[in-house]
């Protein structure tokens, strides 16, 4: 992970909330899968924030919506 993701998931929700582009980000792995997730950095926030905040959901209400609006933009 490069420091700029790191920055990302510090980040407020609404900075995950846009996918990254999926060339780019495809092409940076070292390993290659069809399963790559242009919102994972979404996803790994919300998991951050969880973490943070001892499981409980409603202070990571904004987190959930930034990885909605990231899949809902993606799909």
């Amino acid at each position: 992970m490069t420091e700029s993701d790191t920055d990302r998931l510090r980040s407020p929700p609404d900075v995950n909330a846009k996918p990254k582009d999926y060339h780019s980000k495809f092409t940076a792995r070292t390993t290659y899968s069809k399963h790559t997730d242009p919102c994972e950095d979404a996803a790994k926030a919300s998991l951050k924030c969880m973490d943070r905040n001892q499981y409980d959901k409603d202070k990571c209400q904004d987190f959930f919506q930034a990885y909605r609006d990231c899949k809902r933009a993606w799909v």
